[in-house]
């Protein structure tokens, strides 16, 4: 939907600021509704919310574009789309990390109600409180991204929002306060968010065009589709080690996941480099393309 492409890191932080702003106010209102009126009436009224969704779809109007024909077949486009994945490295490696992250580190969700109660001795409101936190702070990560004017220098990011992720997973599963426990899981937030928001506005910018979808494809799956099965893993562990001592050995591995990918970033970076230069995305090759442009126009004009 974004028309020029030195949007798209604005674009996908909005984005992932609405999406965090109901992050921040939803798990509010639900531990306030359930202590009224019931879990049932809590779903319920979150299904009947799924309207306006309906309405935004609905509502979109996008230039029309012209279908591309292709006389591929579904395997072939797939084995052609994970072959580029995973024969470029930066984007191997971002895809990769992003698996270990959502494996190892998203399932602290499945664990919150388990901090709540067993931990901090709360119930519902206080396991709203601990999201809502989480919120807060992915929603200051995406303010943080969207005041970026350049996709530039969002590599680095990468692991150091890996890192701070890691840390802050590792401070939650030591407090048993909720004076600490609230920043400590808002710094997990903002790093999970910054993590995220990177790993995707890099992937859009450096991928080719006709692969785009492919890779966003495998994105969500990195993301999305692993984060289940850590899961199932994390609430096995918690039966046996505790559900304090399984956060801490996901944010050790984050942290360790952070690191590699930190020690490759100067190789990374030679490769995507090119790819930014091409596109005009640095800021000299920019500066350059637009005099070129005033240029031109005024040579015509002449």
């Amino acid at each position: 939907m974004v028309g020029r492409k030195e949007d798209l890191p604005n674009a996908i932080a909005l984005n992932s600021s609405l999406f965090n702003a109901s992050r921040l106010i939803g798990p509010t209102v639900a531990g306030v509704l359930i202590s009224l009126v019931g879990e049932g009436t809590c779903f319920l009224l979150n299904g009947l919310s799924y309207s306006a969704v309906i309405v935004a779809l609905l509502s979109m109007r996008l230039a029309p574009q012209q279908a591309r024909t292709s006389e591929k077949n579904f395997l072939n486009d797939l084995q052609t789309g994970v072959r580029y994945a995973f024969g470029f490295l930066p984007i191997r490696n971002i895809l990769l990390l992003l698996a270990l992250v959502s494996f190892v580190g998203m399932p602290y969700t499945v664990l919150m109600p388990v901090f709540a109660k067993d931990v901090l001795g709360g119930g519902a409101q206080t396991l709203g409180i601990l999201m809502a936190g989480t919120g807060v702070g992915a929603l200051v990560g995406t303010i943080y991204l969207a005041v970026r004017n350049s996709v530039v220098g969002l590599g680095k990011r990468i692991p150091l929002a890996a890192a701070c992720f890691g840390v802050g997973l590792i401070g939650f599963s030591f407090s048993s306060h909720m004076l600490f426990s609230l920043p400590l899981i808002a710094v997990a937030g903002f790093g999970m968010m910054v993590s995220m928001a990177a790993c995707n506005t890099i992937l859009q910018t450096i991928a080719e065009e006709d692969k785009r979808g492919r890779l966003m494809s495998l994105y969500a799956m990195a993301f999305a589709g692993v984060a289940p099965f850590g899961s199932l893993l994390a609430g096995t562990l918690s039966t046996h080690i505790g559900a304090p001592t399984t956060l801490t050995l996901g944010g050790c591995v984050c942290l360790i996941g952070a690191g590699l990918f930190a020690l490759q970033l100067p190789q990374l970076r030679a490769l995507v480099r090119p790819i930014y230069s091409q596109k005009g995305l640095l800021p000299a090759v920019a500066s350059g393309l637009s005099a070129a442009n005033e240029a031109t126009s005024a040579s015509r004009e002449g």
